[in-house]
């Protein structure tokens, strides 16, 4: 009795998937194949085809525990060669225990036993606004597997795919399904994410909180959400409208606002935000932008010796992300509000006191260390962890991740290297996910411009952020108007026409190309690189006064996108100034000839107009 006791405790098998762990190592070889199969309701059935083979003559498996971590199976089926096996459920804690016993015995060395578990999970497939996410957590880095295989499925119906990380062995497309194949080295290391569809989409709701503490009227600028190459900006509405909304050199959009003496304001922004999973096409950053994003600043000691005895070592931009993500570990206990920031240097000197800012840094000094441009980014990004949240849901603390600019692929490449390091790695490389909200860029200032939330009034500040899943709005095309303001008209000058382009629509113009013609004949082109909603670009026109109205044009005509302006001239004006002047000079030179010629004598004329009595006398 006690000896069939120990051969059935030796040969008892343990099987963690996920966080997996196995006992009876070396008694028996074990292959795995899981096939994650999700359906386009969301639910996701989960088969693990396990091959046990004896190594011993003497010993085999009477059951086998699956442990599944943090799971619920639904619609449990264990089977071997189509007949059903028995098991049991038995939960501890977060752990799933699945006992399957096994009523035959299968002896001898070689042979092999082939069964198989399923179940249905809801949880490895969400739908977060427009995208649909897959996450598969990784495998237990002690799992005695001999063979592992995992391939998940999704349906075509779930649109093209927006990113997944890392790269599968294998893909393809078969009965309607995508499919993506792993080996074990690749499911040992990390997780599985990947995102399903073109965008994703975020409403925003922010409040900035302004006040002119002057006696005198005094402009005010906020930054507001701008467009990059990896989101596009849908504004419904800036209550109080910005006087303009510019685009600075690192492509911050600034709203100004004039405040009165004393006045206190608060401006509320709404709109939505497309988030895309790789760079579009956007307008290149000028060569001086560039080279600003390579200079010191205090928090990014690009000269420190130390940083640039990295930069030596660490060159490519991966291989400097690798080193911040092994190097600094993330301090949950600094997550809150008004927390001190380190710095790259101070975070090399305190590597276990991390957060997003510090693996940032670090990442941009490094970076421009090694001659490659790099910026933050400082924004909002979306997770279901609760420990690395942006505080931007409970307060207005926002997450900051940084870029660097490609020089092959010509566009600025998003990475974030605290993500990388909290969640065991995502290849950021090739395709960023779709959570990651910019509210302002940082390059050539580390701190400025501010980013909404940090424009506050008084001691006890609200929470003045609030993003969300999304839609995209029914009108998403900017709005060009053309204005014009005519001087008026003074003889003998050029009149000028002060000419407004502005976008009255929800979205930014870009590469606006506006044409002045005088009487339908081109004059001049100029370009609008980009054009935000609520944004200005105004010139001057300078008309002609010539003479006889010849180099005037009668029509100036305004062109930019569909839009069109007609402006009357004051040619006219001018050809009457002309005939004027004409017939003056005309005059004189007439009344010069007479006197030349003897005709008109200055007496005669002195006596013409001489005299009080008011006699004319007539030679």
């Amino acid at each position: 009795m006690f000896k069939k006791f120990w051969v059935l405790l030796l040969c008892t098998m343990y099987f963690v998937l996920c966080t997996s762990h196995v006992h009876a190592e070396g008694e028996f070889r074990t292959d795995v194949d899981v096939t994650y199969k999700v359906q386009e309701t969301g639910i996701t059935t989960v088969t693990n085809k396990i091959t046990l083979e004896n190594l011993f003559t003497n010993l085999y498996a009477t059951s086998y525990t699956l442990i599944l971590d943090n799971i619920k199976p639904a619609n449990l089926i264990v089977s071997e060669v189509g007949k059903n096996l028995p098991f049991e459920v038995k939960t501890d804690g977060s752990k799933t225990n699945i006992v399957i016993s096994f009523p035959n015995s299968l002896v001898g060395k070689g042979n092999k036993r082939i069964f198989s578990v399923s179940y249905d999970d809801s949880t490895i497939a969400q739908r977060t606004g427009e995208v649909w996410e897959i996450s598969i957590p990784r495998l237990s880095s002690d799992s005695s597997f001999t063979l592992y295989n995992l391939s998940f499925l999704v349906p075509n119906s779930f649109g093209e795919e927006a990113y997944i990380s890392p790269s599968p062995e294998r893909k393809e497309i078969k009965d309607g399904f995508k499919v993506y194949t792993f080996n074990k080295e690749v499911a040992s290391k990390t997780g599985i994410m990947a995102g399903f569809g073109q965008f994703q989409v975020f409403s925003f709701n922010l409040i900035y909180h302004l006040e002119n503490p002057l006696v005198k009227s005094a402009s005010v600028e906020i930054a507001l959400p701008p467009d990059t190459s990896l989101q596009k900006v849908y504004f419904s509405q800036i209550n109080p409208k910005p006087n303009n909304i510019r685009v600075d050199d690192d492509g911050n959009w600034l709203g100004t606002f004039t405040l009165t003496p004393r006045q206190r304001v608060d401006i509320k922004v709404e709109g939505s935000v497309q988030i895309f999973a790789g760079s579009r096409p956007f307008p290149q950053p000028q060569e001086s932008t560039l080279a600003n994003n390579l200079l010191p600043t205090d928090f990014w000691q690009v000269n420190d010796p130390v940083i640039l005895e990295l930069a030596h070592k660490y060159k490519t931009p991966k291989e400097i992300y690798d080193f911040v993500v092994n190097y600094l570990s993330y301090d949950f206990e600094r997550v809150k509000p008004n927390v001190i920031r380190l710095g790259a240097l101070e975070a090399l000197k305190n590597p276990k006191n991390a957060i997003c800012m510090e693996f940032t840094d670090l990442f941009i000094a490094v970076s421009r260390a090694a001659k490659i441009p790099a910026r933050e980014i400082n924004g909002f990004a979306y997770t279901e962890n609760p420990k690395i949240q942006p505080l931007s849901l409970v307060s207005d603390i926002l997450h900051a991740w940084p870029e660097y600019w490609d020089s092959n692929k010509k566009t600025w490449v998003a990475i974030d290297p605290t993500w990388g390091s909290t969640t065991g790695g995502i290849d950021f490389f090739n395709k960023l996910d779709l959570r990651h909200f910019a509210f302002v860029i940082h390059g050539a200032d580390s701190q400025k411009p501010y980013p909404p939330g940090s424009y506050k009034l008084g001691p006890n500040p609200q929470k003045d952020i609030f993003v969300n899943f999304g839609q995209l709005p029914l009108d998403r095309n900017p709005k060009i108007k053309i204005v014009s303001e005519v001087e008026k008209f003074i003889p003998f000058a050029h009149q000028k026409i002060m000419i407004s382009i502005e976008n009255t629509g929800v979205a930014a113009s870009y590469n606006l190309n506006v044409q002045m013609f005088f009487d339908n004949k081109l004059i001049e082109t100029k370009n609008i690189q980009a054009l935000p909603p609520y944004g200005k670009f105004s010139f001057t026109i300078k008309v002609p006064f010539s003479f006889l109205g010849k180099n005037t044009p009668n029509i100036i005509k305004i062109t930019a996108s569909d839009e069109k302006l007609e402006i009357q001239s004051a040619k006219a004006e001018v050809i009457i100034y002309n005939l004027a002047s004409i017939f003056l000079i005309s005059l004189v030179i007439t009344l010069g000839i007479l006197f030349k010629l003897g005709k008109i004598k200055i007496p005669k004329i002195k006596k013409l107009f001489a005299g009080k009595s008011g006699n004319i006398q007539i030679p």
